[in-house]
């Protein structure tokens, strides 16, 4: 049976950590945190402010448990360290059905929006949607080596949207006096909408993905000194520049316009400033950046049945730890990991058309539903990290379960959050049956 080979190195794992937080959340999220903060762009800074502290404190805690294991998943490595073989079993099983595809089908859908924004195609996002994420998984499929490199490349690229946002917006805002008017002017054309913890869970999508990162723990060089350095370097690059970003919009837009644009707010800056070809290109950037998030997001969706068949468990283990000896890509597992995406493309599609009632916002519920995950892992850290000093022991596993609270209540208070638990419960009981290993 052929084994995933070290084929990456810090910059691949560091890319991985900006490329796939950087990407689409900050994009398509900015004024559903300002609509949730009721307009007030102090309120919503404190939100990305809080979100962006929380992933830098559980990056590190997480740092720290990665110096020590070092195998095929990440979080599901730890979570069954911790508490058993059968434990983080039911962690694989989530990350596999639930967080990855539902993540996977968000972003084929924000990646194709902006597409069929920039090509004026008004029906062309579903099918747009389909196209990224069966080009995407194939990419993976196919060609693992050249995801990697695409990673790398399109976090490069991905910078310049925000860079030029940030620094644009920033210095015609400080000039013309539209950043301090943004702060002391509330925006009336919205009132309370959650407050500031369901703003804070908003940004969560936005910082949510460098966990993903430690899925390819076992494919890393010097895996236990590369990926701690590549979590704590990149979690808190990207909680700078998303509040220079931010404060950049602020700088050109009023919170009355940021609310009225939506997502294409980064665009409409750009094209102010300088003319309608610059938001043109900008816009190109944008789905780049998206693509670049998309395809992190699929490396780990392509490896998570893997990483529980690699542990002879779940169902057929055979079938699903085989890995392609040319390409080093896993086979079947890359296959349930796209089938499973499609499926929850569906469910998202139905949000936008009704059939359920509600939105049931699953850009939002499973990363709330993996804090939880985290709090577990945290209490573990404190009892048995007994050789750390007391910061790393004890108060930075505090703050982030702390963190992981406030997140958690903030998805309480979201539409359907029973509905998608109830769901949730179900998946995961479907897999109890393959949970013993198999010989």
């Amino acid at each position: 049976m052929a084994e995933l080979q070290k084929k990456y190195g810090f910059w691949t794992a560091t890319a991985m950590v900006v490329g796939i937080v950087i990407g689409s959340g900050v994009f398509f999220k900015a004024d559903d945190v300002l609509k949730a903060s009721g307009g007030s762009l102090t309120t919503a800074l404190t939100a990305w402010l809080i979100g962006g502290l929380i992933m830098v404190v559980t990056a590190y805690v997480f740092s720290k448990i990665a110096t020590r294991i070092e195998k095929v998943n990440g979080v599901v490595d730890y979570f069954e360290q911790a508490y058993g073989s059968k434990a983080g079993y039911l962690v694989a099983w989530f990350m596999t059905f639930i967080y990855y595809p539902t993540l996977v089908a968000v972003l084929a859908w924000v990646s194709a929006n902006y597409t069929a924004g920039l090509l004026q195609m008004e029906n062309g996002v579903w099918p747009i949607s389909a196209i990224y994420l069966t080009a995407f998984f194939l990419l993976n499929y196919f060609s693992p080596i050249l995801a990697g490199k695409w990673q790398v490349t399109s976090t490069v690229v991905k910078l310049i949207p925000l860079g030029l946002v940030a620094i644009v917006g920033g210095v015609v805002g400080l000039s013309s006096g539209q950043t301090m008017t943004n702060f002391m002017q509330t925006a009336d054309t919205v009132s309370g909408e959650g407050g500031l913890a369901v703003a804070t869970l908003s940004t969560a999508f936005a910082y949510e993905g460098w966990i993903i990162a430690t899925v390819i723990n076992a494919e890393l060089r010097d895996a236990k000194r590369t990926l701690p350095r590549a979590l704590v370097v990149g979690t808190i690059a990207v909680a700078a520049i998303y509040m220079l970003y931010y404060l950049g919009i602020s700088g050109v837009l009023t919170n009355a316009e940021v609310l009225a644009e939506g997502d294409g707010a980064p665009v409409k800056v750009i094209a102010l400033i300088f003319d309608k070809l610059s938001g043109t290109v900008l816009t190109v950037f944008v789905i780049i950046s998206c693509l670049g998030t998309l395809n992190g997001l699929i490396m780990g969706s392509a490896r998570g049945m893997y990483s529980i068949a690699s542990r002879r468990m779940g169902p057929a283990p055979d079938v699903f730890r085989k890995v392609n000896p040319v390409t080093n890509s896993t086979i079947n597992s890359a296959v349930l990991g796209y089938l499973l995406s499609c499926m929850w493309l569906v469910v998202w599609y139905g949000n936008f058309n009704g059939w359920w009632g509600q939105f049931m916002d699953i850009s939002e519920l499973p990363i709330a539903f993996l804090y939880v995950i985290y709090i577990s892992i945290y209490i573990w850290v404190m009892r048995t990290f007994t050789d750390l000093g007391s910061f790393s022991r004890f108060l930075c596993p505090l703050l982030a379960a702390a963190g992981s609270l406030y997140i958690i209540w903030g998805a309480v208070q979201k539409d359907m959050f029973l509905h998608f638990l109830v769901i949730s419960l179900i998946i995961v009981a479907v897999g109890l049956p393959y949970m013993r290993v198999r010989r």
